[in-house]
């Protein structure tokens, strides 16, 4: 070898040591970016995302929402206070997407995606709504009362038994809405 072979041959056998040394690490970069993503993805979140979806009548309805649970708060009046527009879930806003048109507790709605609310009610009906900016981050923070394509008002019943999760599910009546001891049923066909 030539003295001009000699630093190339050294730099070339380096760098191919190098990649095998790396490749065999267990703690190379790579490995350390997988870990980092499987925790990321296990992280759980304080009222998970959940959701149903079904038909009624021949018509496609399905709802996402986040679930939050009761842990001993009083949900009614105190948590979600009375009288006032409450996202009905947690974190970003609940969505409800209808196939085709409908009809909800008897007025007609497009098929379309809407997030829902509701405004709760001691002792009366409590007002369940359906607005057409369904993709808001931060829920009732960002509802506007303008943009309600349906506000429509419903009894509740209260149960003797408690749920402890929120849930929202698609029935063979409409959309029912169970938390707490409280439960709502928005008819649909």
């Amino acid at each position: 070898m030539n003295y001009l072979t000699k630093p190339l041959f050294s730099i070339y056998f380096f760098v191919i040591c190098l990649g095998v040394f790396s490749c065999s690490n267990p703690s190379s970069k790579s490995a350390v970016t997988v870990e980092e993503e499987t925790v990321e993805e296990s992280k759980e979140r304080a009222s998970p995302l959940k959701s149903s979806s079904g038909v009624i009548e021949g018509k496609k309805v399905s709802v996402q929402y986040s679930a939050p649970s009761v842990k001993g708060r009083v949900v009614w009046g105190d948590l979600v206070p009375y009288g006032e527009v409450w996202r009905t879930g947690a974190n970003e806003a609940t969505n409800v997407s209808f196939g085709t048109d409908v009809v909800v507790e008897g007025k007609t709605v497009k098929a379309g995606k809407y997030s829902l609310f509701t405004i709760p009610k001691e002792n009366e009906p409590w007002t369940v709504i359906l607005n057409a900016d369904w993709d808001l981050e931060h829920g009732h923070f960002q509802y506007n009362e303008e943009n309600d394509v349906l506000r429509v008002d419903v009894s509740p019943t209260f149960e003797s038994s408690s749920q402890e999760s929120l849930s929202i599910e698609v029935v063979k009546e409409g959309l029912e809405i169970k938390w707490e001891k409280a439960k709502v049923l928005l008819n649909i066909e």
